[in-house]
Protein backbone atom coordinates (compact mmCIF):
# COMPACT_ATOMS: atom_id res chain seq x y z
CA UNK A 1 0.00 0.00 0.00
CA UNK A 2 1.20 3.68 -1.22
CA UNK A 3 0.60 5.73 1.86
CA UNK A 4 -0.47 9.52 1.53
CA UNK A 5 -0.91 10.86 4.61
CA UNK A 6 1.60 8.49 7.12
CA UNK A 7 5.16 7.93 6.59
CA UNK A 8 5.76 3.82 7.59
CA UNK A 9 10.20 3.20 7.99
CA UNK A 10 10.53 -0.34 9.06
CA UNK A 11 14.42 -0.38 10.28
CA UNK A 12 16.73 -2.86 12.94
CA UNK A 13 12.88 -4.72 14.05
CA UNK A 14 11.40 -1.14 14.60
CA UNK A 15 8.31 -0.12 12.51
CA UNK A 16 8.04 3.62 12.83
CA UNK A 17 4.66 5.42 11.49
CA UNK A 18 5.04 9.36 11.55
CA UNK A 19 1.68 11.00 10.99
CA UNK A 20 2.26 13.42 8.04
CA UNK A 21 -0.09 15.94 7.48
CA UNK A 22 1.60 19.06 9.32
CA UNK A 23 0.02 21.45 7.18
CA UNK A 24 -3.57 19.96 8.86
CA UNK A 25 -1.74 20.07 12.55
CA UNK A 26 -1.88 16.55 11.58
CA UNK A 27 -5.47 15.94 11.78
CA UNK A 28 -6.95 12.23 10.94
CA UNK A 29 -8.98 12.12 7.98
CA UNK A 30 -10.95 8.82 6.42
CA UNK A 31 -7.56 8.42 4.28
CA UNK A 32 -5.56 8.44 7.16
CA UNK A 33 -7.21 6.05 9.09
CA UNK A 34 -7.29 3.72 6.55
CA UNK A 35 -3.69 3.74 6.23
CA UNK A 36 -3.34 3.61 10.17
CA UNK A 37 -5.47 0.28 10.06
CA UNK A 38 -3.31 -1.21 7.43
CA UNK A 39 -0.10 -0.18 8.62
CA UNK A 40 -0.88 -1.55 12.13
CA UNK A 41 -1.80 -5.19 10.50
CA UNK A 42 1.49 -4.85 8.72
CA UNK A 43 3.39 -4.10 11.78
CA UNK A 44 0.99 -6.97 13.80
CA UNK A 45 1.23 -9.73 11.18
CA UNK A 46 5.07 -9.29 9.90
CA UNK A 47 7.68 -11.17 12.76
CA UNK A 48 10.71 -9.43 12.38
CA UNK A 49 9.10 -6.09 13.75
CA UNK A 50 9.52 -5.93 17.67
CA UNK A 51 8.60 -2.83 17.85
CA UNK A 52 6.63 0.48 16.85
CA UNK A 53 7.49 3.83 17.41
CA UNK A 54 4.72 6.55 16.77
CA UNK A 55 5.42 10.28 15.93
CA UNK A 56 3.98 13.50 13.92
CA UNK A 57 5.68 15.71 11.71
CA UNK A 58 7.15 18.71 13.11
CA UNK A 59 4.84 21.52 13.76
CA UNK A 60 2.62 22.60 16.07
CA UNK A 61 0.73 19.84 16.82
CA UNK A 62 1.42 16.14 17.21
CA UNK A 63 -2.29 15.91 15.89
CA UNK A 64 -5.29 18.10 16.98
CA UNK A 65 -7.88 15.19 15.88
CA UNK A 66 -10.07 15.06 13.19
CA UNK A 67 -9.89 17.39 10.30
CA UNK A 68 -13.09 18.61 10.50
CA UNK A 69 -12.35 20.68 7.21
CA UNK A 70 -12.10 17.93 5.21
CA UNK A 71 -15.11 16.05 7.09
CA UNK A 72 -17.50 18.95 6.22
CA UNK A 73 -16.83 17.98 2.07
CA UNK A 74 -18.65 15.14 0.67
CA UNK A 75 -17.91 11.98 1.11
CA UNK A 76 -14.94 13.14 3.66
CA UNK A 77 -16.85 12.19 7.23
CA UNK A 78 -14.88 9.66 9.61
CA UNK A 79 -18.19 8.22 10.42
CA UNK A 80 -20.66 6.66 8.50
CA UNK A 81 -24.12 8.37 7.59
CA UNK A 82 -25.99 5.99 8.29
CA UNK A 83 -26.11 6.44 12.26
CA UNK A 84 -26.47 2.48 12.87
CA UNK A 85 -23.75 1.72 10.47
CA UNK A 86 -21.05 4.36 11.68
CA UNK A 87 -18.53 3.42 13.92
CA UNK A 88 -15.85 4.75 16.50
CA UNK A 89 -13.21 6.29 14.48
CA UNK A 90 -10.70 5.18 16.82
CA UNK A 91 -11.39 1.61 15.78
CA UNK A 92 -8.92 2.02 12.52
CA UNK A 93 -6.79 4.39 14.48
CA UNK A 94 -4.94 2.53 17.34
CA UNK A 95 -2.65 -0.03 17.68
CA UNK A 96 -4.44 -2.55 20.03
CA UNK A 97 -8.00 -1.71 18.09
CA UNK A 98 -6.25 -3.69 15.26
CA UNK A 99 -4.98 -6.17 17.56
CA UNK A 100 -1.40 -4.57 17.43
CA UNK A 101 0.36 -6.22 20.47
CA UNK A 102 3.93 -5.32 19.40
CA UNK A 103 4.83 -2.37 22.04
CA UNK A 104 4.08 0.96 20.96
CA UNK A 105 6.36 4.04 21.62
CA UNK A 106 4.71 7.33 21.40
CA UNK A 107 6.60 10.47 21.05
CA UNK A 108 4.42 13.67 21.55
CA UNK A 109 5.24 17.34 20.80
CA UNK A 110 2.92 20.41 20.67
CA UNK A 111 -0.68 20.36 20.72
CA UNK A 112 -2.43 16.84 21.42
CA UNK A 113 -6.08 17.30 20.96
CA UNK A 114 -9.59 15.52 20.74
CA UNK A 115 -8.83 12.68 18.55
CA UNK A 116 -5.23 12.73 19.52
CA UNK A 117 -5.98 10.96 22.08
CA UNK A 118 -7.01 7.93 20.13
CA UNK A 119 -3.42 7.09 19.56
CA UNK A 120 -2.01 7.73 22.76
CA UNK A 121 -4.76 5.95 24.81
CA UNK A 122 -3.48 2.83 23.04
CA UNK A 123 0.29 2.99 23.32
CA UNK A 124 2.45 1.46 25.41
CA UNK A 125 5.34 4.30 26.10
CA UNK A 126 4.23 7.96 26.16
CA UNK A 127 6.82 10.24 26.34
CA UNK A 128 6.81 14.24 25.19
CA UNK A 129 8.92 17.23 24.46
CA UNK A 130 8.67 20.28 26.66
CA UNK A 131 6.49 21.91 24.62
CA UNK A 132 3.60 19.08 24.53
CA UNK A 133 0.08 19.97 25.46
CA UNK A 134 -2.75 18.52 26.12
CA UNK A 135 -6.86 18.95 25.51
CA UNK A 136 -10.54 17.95 24.28
CA UNK A 137 -12.12 20.82 23.00
CA UNK A 138 -15.34 18.86 22.15
CA UNK A 139 -17.44 20.29 24.66
CA UNK A 140 -16.27 23.94 23.45
CA UNK A 141 -18.22 23.20 20.14
CA UNK A 142 -20.97 21.69 21.67
CA UNK A 143 -20.10 18.11 21.30
CA UNK A 144 -19.89 15.10 24.01
CA UNK A 145 -16.85 14.03 24.80
CA UNK A 146 -16.87 10.48 25.35
CA UNK A 147 -14.54 7.94 23.41
CA UNK A 148 -11.36 9.60 23.98
CA UNK A 149 -11.70 10.88 27.54
CA UNK A 150 -13.08 7.31 28.70
CA UNK A 151 -9.72 6.11 26.76
CA UNK A 152 -7.79 8.26 29.01
CA UNK A 153 -9.31 6.99 32.15
CA UNK A 154 -7.01 3.78 31.90
CA UNK A 155 -3.85 6.57 31.80
CA UNK A 156 -5.19 9.64 33.92
CA UNK A 157 -6.76 9.85 37.27
CA UNK A 158 -10.81 10.27 36.71
CA UNK A 159 -10.79 13.70 38.46
CA UNK A 160 -8.32 15.03 35.65
CA UNK A 161 -9.86 13.22 32.85
CA UNK A 162 -13.66 14.92 33.70
CA UNK A 163 -11.55 18.08 34.57
CA UNK A 164 -9.66 18.33 30.60
CA UNK A 165 -13.09 17.01 29.06
CA UNK A 166 -15.46 19.52 30.66
CA UNK A 167 -12.82 22.92 30.84
CA UNK A 168 -12.36 22.13 26.67
CA UNK A 169 -10.51 24.69 25.06
CA UNK A 170 -10.21 26.67 27.93
CA UNK A 171 -7.53 24.90 30.08
CA UNK A 172 -4.98 22.43 28.62
CA UNK A 173 -2.37 19.87 30.47
CA UNK A 174 1.44 20.77 30.24
CA UNK A 175 3.92 18.40 29.89
CA UNK A 176 5.03 18.82 33.69
CA UNK A 177 1.25 18.20 34.41
CA UNK A 178 1.23 15.26 32.05
CA UNK A 179 4.04 13.59 33.91
CA UNK A 180 2.63 13.99 37.46
CA UNK A 181 -0.81 12.51 35.96
CA UNK A 182 1.09 9.32 34.44
CA UNK A 183 -0.41 10.68 30.94
CA UNK A 184 3.20 10.72 30.15
CA UNK A 185 6.41 8.87 31.76
CA UNK A 186 9.17 11.26 30.48
CA UNK A 187 9.99 15.02 29.18
CA UNK A 188 12.15 15.29 26.21
CA UNK A 189 14.42 18.68 25.35
CA UNK A 190 11.89 19.14 22.21
CA UNK A 191 14.72 18.49 19.40
CA UNK A 192 15.68 15.54 21.58
CA UNK A 193 11.98 13.98 21.70
CA UNK A 194 12.27 11.54 18.40
CA UNK A 195 15.70 9.69 18.86
CA UNK A 196 14.55 9.21 23.02
CA UNK A 197 11.77 7.49 21.55
CA UNK A 198 14.22 5.40 18.90
CA UNK A 199 16.54 4.61 21.56
CA UNK A 200 13.76 3.24 24.26
CA UNK A 201 11.98 1.50 20.87
CA UNK A 202 15.85 -0.23 20.35
CA UNK A 203 15.89 -1.34 23.64
CA UNK A 204 12.45 -2.98 23.69
CA UNK A 205 12.86 -4.36 20.48
CA UNK A 206 16.24 -5.90 21.51
CA UNK A 207 14.62 -7.94 23.81
CA UNK A 208 12.81 -11.56 22.61
CA UNK A 209 9.70 -10.72 20.61
CA UNK A 210 7.54 -13.46 21.97
CA UNK A 211 8.29 -12.21 26.26
CA UNK A 212 7.08 -8.93 24.84
CA UNK A 213 4.69 -9.10 22.78
CA UNK A 214 2.84 -11.72 25.26
CA UNK A 215 3.65 -8.78 28.01
CA UNK A 216 1.74 -6.22 25.92
CA UNK A 217 -1.49 -8.38 25.17
CA UNK A 218 -1.90 -9.68 28.70
CA UNK A 219 -1.86 -6.61 30.37
CA UNK A 220 -4.21 -4.87 27.81
CA UNK A 221 -6.15 -7.87 27.85
CA UNK A 222 -7.15 -7.79 31.22
CA UNK A 223 -8.51 -4.45 31.16
CA UNK A 224 -11.95 -5.71 30.26
CA UNK A 225 -11.55 -8.80 33.31
CA UNK A 226 -12.53 -8.67 36.93
CA UNK A 227 -8.90 -8.64 38.87
CA UNK A 228 -9.23 -12.92 39.75
CA UNK A 229 -10.06 -13.61 36.21
CA UNK A 230 -7.37 -11.54 35.06
CA UNK A 231 -4.72 -13.54 37.05
CA UNK A 232 -5.77 -16.68 35.89
CA UNK A 233 -5.84 -15.93 32.55
CA UNK A 234 -2.43 -14.23 32.74
CA UNK A 235 -0.99 -17.68 33.89
CA UNK A 236 -2.04 -19.03 30.86
CA UNK A 237 -0.12 -16.37 28.86
CA UNK A 238 2.94 -17.26 30.74
CA UNK A 239 2.57 -20.88 29.98
CA UNK A 240 2.56 -20.42 26.59
CA UNK A 241 4.91 -17.36 26.31
CA UNK A 242 7.45 -18.44 28.27
CA UNK A 243 8.60 -21.41 26.55
CA UNK A 244 8.32 -19.57 23.15
CA UNK A 245 10.27 -16.52 24.72
CA UNK A 246 13.06 -18.86 26.35
CA UNK A 247 14.20 -20.56 22.89
CA UNK A 248 15.10 -16.55 21.20
CA UNK A 249 17.20 -16.05 24.22
CA UNK A 250 20.12 -17.78 25.99
CA UNK A 251 18.43 -17.45 29.55
CA UNK A 252 21.61 -19.02 31.53
CA UNK A 253 24.22 -16.70 30.03
CA UNK A 254 22.05 -13.37 31.08
CA UNK A 255 21.75 -14.37 34.19
CA UNK A 256 25.69 -14.93 34.19
CA UNK A 257 26.52 -11.52 33.36
CA UNK A 258 26.55 -7.97 34.85
CA UNK A 259 23.54 -5.91 33.68
CA UNK A 260 23.89 -2.37 33.02
CA UNK A 261 20.67 -0.12 33.22
CA UNK A 262 19.25 3.62 33.77
CA UNK A 263 17.41 5.10 36.94
CA UNK A 264 14.40 6.75 35.91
Amino acid sequence: MTYETIILDISGHIATITLNRPDAMNSFTRKMMDECEHAWRHIAETDDIHCAVLRAAPGRAFSTGVDVKAAMQPGGSVMHDNIWTAEDPGEKLGPKSNRCWKPVICAVHGMAAGGAFYWINEADIVICSEDATFFDPHVTYGMTAALEPIGATYRMPLGDVLRMALLGNDERISAMTALRLGLVTEITPNEALWDRAQALAEIVAAKPPAATAGTVKAIWESLDMPRSVALRTALKYCQIGNPVGTSQVDRAALMGTKQGYTVR
